[in-house]
């Protein structure tokens, strides 16, 4: 945890506000590789489990979305294991939901 995270404060609700985590690539990246092998886990709790890592309430999904199309073009870590081949986000992807359930073959 050497990087400083990015945190803003935003409106939640009328009167609320919340501190919100623009992770970087790298932050994303090492949570990918935390996540199991084989496996399809909930991008929603990776994006909770970095929220908290950095002390913020929650993790931009938006960010989170655009790094994992740049993992994906990079190669830098296994974005299979949290992009759900059957959904539409998975065509985003470099090679699309073909590469996502060869790279999940290969794991398992």
């Amino acid at each position: 945890m050497d990087e400083l995270p990015v945190i803003k404060t935003r409106r939640k609700g009328r009167s609320l506000t919340q501190s919100m985590l623009i992770p970087s690539e790298e932050m994303v990246s090492r949570a990918l590789w935390a996540a199991p092998p084989g496996q399809l886990s909930d991008l929603g709790r990776i994006r909770q489990a970095l929220a908290r890592q950095y002390g913020a309430d929650a993790c931009c999904p938006v960010t989170v979305q655009r790094h994992l199309v740049q993992i994906s073009q990079n190669g830098t870590a296994p974005f299979w294991r949290v992009v759900d081949p059957d959904r539409p986000f998975a065509r985003r992807m470099d090679g699309g939901s073909q590469r996502i359930r060869k790279q999940m073959a290969a794991e398992t």
